[in-house]
Order: C-alpha cells, then sequence, then structure tokens
C-alpha cells in the first residue's frame, strides 16, 4: 500500500527552526516531483515547496522563499523541509505528495508557531 508518513512538526517559538521528513513508500519515488503542502484553519491546502525528480531544481511560495528550503533522499525515499525563521502564520499542518500525480494524503505534521 502506498502511504506518505509526515513526521518532525512541533510547537516552536517565531524565529525558530524545525525540520520535517516526509517517508514516501512509492516505488518509484526517485522518478516524481515531490512537493511540501500546508494547511491553515480554515484555509485551503496550498503548496509551499517542491523539488524536482532528481532533487536539482527546487521551486517556493513567495512567502516561504528564503526561510524554507527542501531537498530529498531518493535512497530513502524520503523529502524534507527545512524551516527556519519561522513565523506564527505558518502554523498548519504539513503535508507531502506527489505533485503530479497526488496519491491519498497522509495524516500530516503539525506545525504550530507562537509569537
Amino acid at each position: 500500500q502506498v502511504q506518505l508518513v509526515e513526521s518532525g512538526g512541533g510547537l516552536v517559538q517565531a524565529g525558530g527552526s524545525l525540520r520535517l521528513s516526509c517517508a514516501a513508500s512509492i516505488s518509484t519515488f526517485s522518478l516524481n516531483t515531490m512537493g511540501w503542502y500546508r494547511q491553515a484553519p480554515g484555509k485551503q491546502r496550498e503548496l509551499v515547496a517542491r523539488i524536482s525528480s532528481g532533487g536539482i531544481t527546487t521551486s517556493y511560495e513567495d512567502s516561504v522563499k528564503g526561510r524554507f528550503t527542501i531537498s530529498r533522499d531518493n535512497a530513502k525515499n524520503t523529502v524534507y523541509l527545512q524551516m527556519s525563521n519561522l513565523k506564527p502564520e505558518d502554523t498548519a499542518v504539513y503535508y507531502c505528495n506527489n505533485v503530479n500525480r497526488p496519491i491519498d494524503w497522509g495524516q500530516g505534521t503539525q506545525v504550530t508557531v507562537s509569537s
């Protein structure tokens, strides 16, 4: 069964850092563009960062540029999101998924940033 398991969230003060991980049991993981998404209460899920299959090309939503870094380890079928200088508006549940062919969403990991 294909699964996405996100971890690494938590409660952090503004200005702090967290590193999220997403383990994907996808046999073709290394061939897929992966992305990190977030969904804040009352808002739609949004894509905040994506990384190409080989990890060479990345892109970010404007509000996280310069603060978030996406990376991946294809040998471990894992994608990461390093988040720095966190702000209260980053508070959300964070998910990962295949950008071009989304599969069933995982449970996500909660990130809460206090002011």
